[in-house]
């Protein structure tokens, strides 16, 4: 199987991360803060471990106001529904995934500005400063589509938000990993990440920070290992806001991801991310049966192409390239209907390919042989 489908979750894990799970799981998987044994104890061990981890590798000032989730979705319904009160004003983007986009529909007594994309998936600062108002309290812009790879500006966004006193989130569930991310530099209060994704932890992996001086209201109660005498749940962080058992061995997982990352460095993985979507671009290109949406400039995406082929249904596509040619990609609305308006989709979706570091260019002539039988 030639796996393209990076931007949903990668694959393979390095061997290290698988590694160190097993290691985890066969000799000391004991649960974190709630017995004082030896196996507890490395286990809370190694997860603060996870914590300096994260925290030194987005500059953040404190490790334990990083809060481990499954997922990015978790991290951002958290970040949403424990910040936000009736009479907030938010402003976020068409770009937007539907973890950002659900949650705010849901939520009563809120008032929400969407900041229109161009057909490449862009947006401006400009106009997130003029939808801004007197009761904006949150500005929530993904770093990357998922649906083109498309890089947009937090840089001139955080610096607009910190300027007047506006909280700014950034999801970064594609851009993590493969992309430096500084939230001093970038004046990001709140990171929602997940692990799985170019982070290269397993599934069921994710955390979300907020710089200190943020209120949250946690978004489940239950065990915490705190104040297990009191009936409520406490506010401390991190504890607070992770109820129950927290995936150990996921976020062991996670930091060895980290340190494969920080291993290669990830400047190296990057270049060949980019060197590998120029290839399939340049391929597809040439195909006069192919449509290709999002920027045509490698640098101002990450490792997405997202594309429709003439005639044929995307998920047909899709179905045709795993099961005749053993490729593996996503086809559809890819959790982002707003986006997919945006850049002249919606009502058709389209194929979507993330290749990753592991990818190899004759990975890339054999996806480019197979579209070109499939386009005619």
């Amino acid at each position: 199987m030639i796996y393209l489908d990076n931007a949903a979750t990668t694959f393979p894990k390095p061997r290290k991360v698988v590694a160190e799970m097993t290691h985890c799981l066969t000799h000391y998987c004991a649960n974190p803060g709630r017995s004082g044994h030896d196996m507890a104890s490395k286990m809370a061990s190694r997860i603060y471990d996870a914590r300096e981890s994260i925290a030194d590798f987005f500059n953040m000032t404190d490790p334990l106001r990083v809060v481990f989730t499954s997922n990015a979705t978790e991290s951002l319904n958290l970040a949403i529904k424990g910040i936000l009160k009736p009479g907030d004003h938010v402003v976020t983007t068409a770009m937007e995934h539907n973890s950002v986009l659900r949650p705010l529909k849901e939520l009563k007594g809120i008032r929400v500005t969407v900041v229109p994309a161009d057909k490449e998936g862009c947006i401006l600062a400009r106009d997130v400063e003029t939808a801004l108002s007197p009761s904006t309290k949150l500005v929530i812009c993904t770093h990357s589509s998922n649906v083109t790879g498309t890089i947009l500006p937090i840089n001139e966004i955080g610096r607009l938000c910190r300027k007047k006193g506006i909280l700014f989130m950034t999801d970064a569930s594609q851009s993590a990993g493969v992309i430096p991310i500084d939230i001093q530099a970038q004046n990001i209060d709140i990171l929602a990440c997940p692990g799985h994704k170019s982070l290269f932890g397993p599934p069921g992996t994710g955390f979300l920070y907020l710089r200190p001086g943020i209120e949250l209201v946690p978004l489940k109660e239950g065990g915490t290992g705190t104040d297990s005498a009191s009936l409520y749940q406490p506010r401390y962080f991190p504890e607070g806001y992770e109820a129950g058992t927290v995936n150990g061995p996921g976020i062991i997982g996670l930091r060895e991801g980290i340190k494969f990352i920080e291993g290669l460095g990830m400047e190296t993985i990057q270049q060949w991310e980019r060197h590998i979507i120029e290839m399939l671009s340049d391929g597809l290109g040439n195909m006069p049966n192919i449509q290709i949406y999002g920027p045509s400039d490698p640098s101002k995406k990450t490792a997405i192409l997202t594309f429709n082929i003439k005639g044929i249904d995307c998920e047909t596509a899709a179905h045709e390239l795993n099961h005749r040619f053993g490729i593996a990609v996503r086809a559809g609305y890819h959790c982002a209907p707003l986006a997919h308006k945006a850049i002249g989709t919606y009502g058709i979706g389209a194929v979507r390919m993330s290749p990753g570091i592991f990818n190899t260019e004759e990975d890339v002539r054999k996806t480019l042989a197979a579209l070109q039988k499939l386009s005619g």
